[in-house]
C-alpha cells in the first residue's frame, strides 16, 4: 500500500492539474417568431433565400474552490428581405472544476475547450427552437473555437479592443 488516501486523492496527486465536468444545462433560453404567421407564407412566396446571422459569445464566472461557471451564448435571427422570420436565444451552461493549471493553459480552458464542450448541447436547443416554432430544420455548422480562442488572444496582445469572444 504505497499510496495512502487523503482528502479523496493519492498522495502525489494533489498538485495535478485536473479538469472536471460536473453539469451542463440551459440557463436561458427564447424563441421568437414575431411576423407569425403571415412569414410562413412570404417564405414560400420569395425566391429570395433566408437570410441567418449568428452573434457568439461566453463569459465564465469564478464560483470559488476552482469551480468555474461557463456560459455559452448563441443568438440564432434569421430575416426574409427586411422582416425577423425567428430569433432564436440560448445560454447553455456549464460547471467546471479546473486547478493546477498553469495561467495561459487555464485561460484556454475557459476561451477554448469549455465552449467546445458546451456548443453542441446548444446547437441541439436551436434546432429543437427552430424546428418546433414551425420552420424547416437549421443545424449551426461546427465553430472552431480554437482558431477563435487565438484570434482573441491575437488581437488583445496586439491592442485591437474587440475581441471575438468575450470572456
Amino acid at each position: 500500500m504505497a499510496d495512502v488516501i487523503a482528502n479523496g486523492q493519492a498522495n502525489g496527486q494533489a498538485n495535478q492539474p485536473q479538469l472536471v465536468l460536473q453539469k451542463i444545462y440551459v440557463k436561458d433560453v427564447s424563441f421568437e417568431a414575431p411576423n407569425a404567421p403571415q412569414i410562413f407564407q412570404e417564405i414560400g412566396e420569395t425566391d429570395q433565400p433566408p437570410q441567418v446571422q449568428l452573434n457568439l459569445g461566453h463569459k465564465a464566472t469564478s464560483l470559488g474552490n476552482d469551480l468555474y461557471e461557463v456560459t455559452l451564448s448563441l443568438t440564432l435571427t434569421c430575416a426574409v428581405g427586411d422582416r425577423t422570420a425567428y430569433l432564436a436565444e440560448v445560454e447553455q451552461a456549464g460547471l467546471f472544476g479546473i486547478a493546477g493549471f498553469s495561467e495561459p493553459d487555464h485561460a484556454g480552458i475557459i476561451g477554448s475547450y469549455c465552449p467546445n464542450l458546451l456548443f453542441p448541447y446548444a446547437r441541439q436547443v436551436i434546432s429543437g427552437l427552430v424546428l418546433e416554432g414551425g420552420f424547416p430544420p437549421f443545424l449551426l455548422q461546427p465553430i472552431n473555437f480554437d482558431a477563435l480562442y487565438a484570434e482573441q488572444q491575437r488581437r488583445m496582445t496586439g491592442g485591437d479592443e474587440a475581441p471575438t469572444l468575450n470572456s
